[in-house]
């Protein structure tokens, strides 16, 4: 720990990256001017030097990159060369190649480390992908070499212009937190304040880091394409993209202290909800400086037992806190893994969430939000007709008919209560139907699905992974989005504008509307139940029946004889 002479006056606090220590929210200061860092600033000998270097790593990268891909697409091809589509066969061997590949993925990214482990950690998180990629990809999630401090510290000096001395009182060298692109160190302002220091963490600092994005992502970008032109059926340029767009959102901590006060500003009547405060006279588009605060991640099953924190409880807050996101603000945080979500002991309830690295962002468009909540509602009452009526909004047109099974595990034809999963004979039906759908189908869906769908699907599918940790059945979450879905469909209302009376009859129309389907839902899923106890029933009385008879025709038998 770096200590520089001043009078101490302590408080804690506790901030977070994306592998999982802590961050927070008090008091707010004023946006004072930004320090970028100019690429003007620096001489020709360190700017070609860094130009130079990244080169040479981008061109080591990209034939590993090259190479990896190029091995798995061949796997591909003549491991299920002349093997029948859709037989038991065929399956078990695409399972075996999947493996093999997303291995090879894995490697390639310990490998090239940087923008590949964000690369790959991005792939795993996403919905369709095979559950052989998601799972060994998912190891990445909590790997990261820090930089060393003399680094850390050029760059923040560089950035605040000024020496750390004169920034700080004291500061910690070691990180208490380290991801692909930034690590966090343990700090405290002159004023006392204890806060956590978000910084760029990688060997070639700006502007040589955005000239290594560019040059991977180009690389990304080139290989896709390449599959795609050999092998049609292979297009995953849609995934290069949204990429692209999520990691460029990382690299701006301006941008992303800016989220932060946004998302604080949406759930400021939320006191379930906790967001880091930004001080912006130490922060800049490589440094962000933030509070600190006490928490675990959300899925430290452990942690929440020790405080006698229910873990359904806080899964149902989670899941609430992101379907107000999504549906009501139409402002979404895009990569809610659980180092990124923590649970604090303190709070009316008994805890609360305290939301952090608020890089990934996308705002959804208000059209798409619209459209978005109505699916939400056709889902949850199996609305067939609507739901491939909002097919052609969102690009995807027959495939519609998988938006059920993709979010509630039914299918569009289903009779199943709602978060019951699907019965046998639908089971069976549905994995008939299935074989019929080849990798060039999966392509095209994604491909058609707008950029807004693919953030909620890669944000869906992260938490119902933690949700499922923590022990919540799945109607949690589905009756959670219904709700809100509802909510994003209720005229808009300002509680210090609008008369009282308005406020309060808006609020009772939306919770009557919300209360009405909680009911129609009760009765669905009762129907339900009275359909299988009937299904169950008769079988019993038919085996009962059939081993009577047997009886019968055993007892008549021995009389003959």
């Amino acid at each position: 720990m770096l200590k520089f002479p001043a009078k101490t006056k302590a408080t804690l606090y506790l901030l977070t990256l994306s592998t999982g220590v802590t961050a927070a929210i008090t008091f707010r200061s004023p946006v004072p001017k930004i320090l970028p860092l100019s690429e003007d600033s620096q001489l020709p000998s360190t700017k070609f030097s860094q130009k130079f270097k990244a080169g040479f790593s981008g061109i080591r990268r990209s034939s590993r990159a090259v190479y990896t891909i190029g091995s798995n697409v061949v796997d591909y091809k003549y491991s299920l060369h002349g093997v029948p589509v859709g037989s038991d066969e065929y399956l078990h061997t695409l399972s075996e190649v999947h493996l093999r590949s997303a291995k090879r993925l894995l490697k390639l990214c310990e490998g090239n480390r940087g923008f590949y482990v964000k690369a790959g950690q991005f792939i795993a998180a996403l919905r369709p992908v095979p559950k052989e990629y998601s799972s060994t990809l998912s190891s990445l999630q909590d790997q990261a070499v820090p930089s060393p401090f003399k680094e850390i510290k050029e760059v923040l000096i560089s950035s605040l212009e000024k020496d750390v001395s004169e920034s700080f009182l004291s500061f910690d060298e070691q990180p208490i937190a380290a991801a692909s692109i930034a690590q966090v160190h343990r700090a405290q302002m002159k004023d006392g304040q204890e806060v956590a220091v978000k910084v760029v963490n990688c060997t070639v600092q700006y502007p040589g880091l955005e000239h290594q994005m560019k040059v991977d992502i180009t690389a990304m970008s080139f290989l896709s394409k390449t599959v795609a032109w050999f092998f049609p059926e292979y297009r995953f340029d849609w995934a290069v993209s949204e990429f692209a767009e999520a990691i460029s959102l990382e690299l701006d901590f301006v941008q992303e202290a800016r989220n932060s006060e946004r998302t604080a500003r949406n759930f400021e009547n939320n006191n379930m909800v906790r967001v880091p405060v930004v001080f912006w006279e130490l922060t800049s588009r490589q440094v962000l400086t933030m509070q600190f605060c006490r928490g675990c991640k959300v899925d430290d099953l452990e942690f929440l037992k020790e405080k006698g924190i229910n873990p359904v409880k806080v899964a149902k807050a989670l899941v609430e806190l992101f379907a107000e996101m999504i549906f009501v603000h139409g402002f979404l945080h895009g990569d809610p893994h659980p180092g990124n979500i923590l649970v604090s002991p303190k709070g009316q309830n008994g805890f609360s969430l305290v939301l952090l690295d608020h890089g990934i962002y996308k705002q959804l468009d208000e059209c798409f939000r619209l459209d978005y909540c109505e699916l939400w509602k056709a889902l949850i009452l199996l609305d067939t007709k609507k739901i491939q009526d909002l097919g052609p909004r969102f690009g995807v047109g027959k495939y519609s008919r998988y938006f059920p099974l993709i979010f509630t595990g039914r299918t569009i034809d289903s009779k199943s209560a709602l978060g019951g999963g699907i019965s046998i004979e639908e089971r069976k039906h549905l994995k008939q139907e299935l074989k019929t759908l080849r990798m060039e189908d999966i392509s095209l869906f994604m491909e058609s699905l707008p950029p807004d769908f693919l953030t909620i699907l890669r944000t869906d599918g992260l938490l119902r992974s933690i949700t499922s940790k923590l022990g919540a059945s799945q109607r949690i979450r589905l009756l959670a989005y219904a709700k809100y879905s509802l909510y994003g469909l209720s005229p808009k209302y300002n509680p210090d504008s609008d008369l009282v009376v308005k406020v309060v009859y808006l609020r009772l129309k939306r919770n009557m509307t919300y209360f009405r389907l909680r009911l129609l839902l009760e009765f669905l899923e009762l129907l339900s139940w009275v359909r299988e106890f009937r299904r169950s029933f008769i079988e019993s009385i038919n085996k009962m029946l059939v081993s009577a008879e047997h009886c019968l025709v055993g007892v008549y038998s021995s009389t003959l004889l």
